[in-house]
């Protein structure tokens, strides 16, 4: 296993008063003590990468029966996957629901979040992906953009009506993008490009905040390269502009930002007051002296940085735990599984165990307590000579 990668000091961090947590949340319940932290919840995986028309990944209870075979105690599905869910009917039916639940109950696993990836990737598309993403949309509006991104919103609506009849807190999701192609500033972008890009993005996602917000369920972004919310700066520059909604919130995936060379264990200091939502998934970074981050155009397993299976590439697992238990992340750590090299179904396994042993079953006391003499505040002034 390679050297964690880690770059405390490379990168400035962003100041901590540009983000701000949703209003309706007191000071007081961002004390993190021994006696208030709670221990995450997981193993959990998402489902995306393993359905397929073959058994035992082609239906809900299959799939859900292997998923805890291999070790899991929970699943992230795929919203738009047919043969493991339906979306529009969770939407409108807490009898579908019931049998969602049930189903997954009978396998013995729980319904960690819905994802809405690609539906989320279609609500804001550059048009030099027009052809690219067409893909991911029902066929009746394909090689219609307009007709496309309507079809997205109203996917991403159904989302949240769902996850309110399930129950469910977070949810997992891309933001689109509109300014990627711009990424990098030569040509040199005109004034304002950007700021009307990201002015857009809010336009379209606040309406759907606002739906999650009434299904009580947080609307969770990967930060992830191809969006428009890549890492902190551009998640604050829509989180400003939907004026620190308090649905607009970050699903934290560590290998991201180790192919961005970025400080990922410091992300969870900055940020932890919006991190709802967790994927733990590996990546390494080798630094070649013939490509660097943006990888010269070649294939996965030729890029200097390549997501790994979890457990061989450079994530310290260890920080990334501490530090989510120390900020009482209590959400679901779900496995999303990309690799390169090894079979699917080995990393599956492989990455149960290890989420499984990273957990940290959080204390109920303070180390010391053995030591503590009590409070009393008259013996407090005494020692300070008050």
């Amino acid at each position: 296993m390679a050297a964690p990668l880690r770059f405390p000091e490379d990168t400035p961090a962003v100041p901590r008063q540009r983000v701000t947590l949703a209003r309706h949340t007191p000071f007081s319940n961002l004390l993190c003590t021994e006696a208030s932290m709670k221990t995450l919840k997981g193993p959990g995986l998402f489902l995306g990468q393993f359905a397929g028309d073959a058994p035992p990944f082609n239906s809900l209870a299959a799939i859900a029966a292997w998923a805890k075979g291999c070790g899991f105690e929970g699943v992230q599905i795929p919203s738009w996957d047919r043969r493991l869910f339906d979306l529009r009917l969770a939407a409108d039916s807490d009898a579908y629901c019931d049998e969602v639940r049930g189903t997954l109950a009978e396998a013995g696993v729980a319904l960690t979040e819905l994802s809405t990836h690609l539906q989320g990737q279609l609500v804001a598309v550059h048009p030099a992906y027009d052809t690219l993403v067409d893909g991911f949309a029902d066929p009746s509006v394909r090689g219609r953009p307009a007709a496309r991104q309507e079809w997205a919103v109203e996917q991403l609506h159904l989302a949240a009506r769902a996850s309110r009849r399930l129950g469910l807190a977070a949810h997992a999701t891309f933001s689109g993008a509109l300014a990627w192609p711009f990424l990098y500033p030569f040509p040199q972008r005109p004034p304002g490009l950007v700021e009307a890009a990201f002015d857009e993005l809010a336009v379209r996602w606040r309406p759907i905040l606002d739906a999650f917000d009434d299904a009580g369920c947080d609307v969770c972004f990967e930060l992830h390269p191809s969006e428009d919310l890549h890492d902190g700066t551009t998640f604050e520059m829509l989180l400003d502009r939907v004026d620190q909604h308090p649905r607009c919130n970050i699903l934290y995936d560590p290998s991201h930002f180790v192919l961005q060379v970025m400080d990922y264990v410091g992300f969870i200091e900055v940020y932890h007051q919006r991190i709802r939502a967790f994927h733990v998934k590996d990546a390494e970074y080798r630094p070649s002296a013939r490509s660097g981050v943006y990888g010269g155009y070649q294939n996965w397993i030729d890029r200097p940085g390549r997501f790994r299976s979890l457990g061989d590439g450079q994530v310290d697992l260890g920080a990334v735990f501490s530090a989510l238990a120390q900020h009482d992340f209590d959400g679901w750590a779900v496995l999303e599984w990309e690799c390169c090299m090894k079979d699917a179904e080995v990393g599956a396994r492989e990455g149960a165990a290890l989420i499984r042993r990273h957990i940290i079953p959080v204390t109920g006391r303070a180390f010391d307590d053995f030591a503590s003499g009590g409070t009393d505040l008259a013996a407090n002034h005494r020692m300070l000579g008050l």
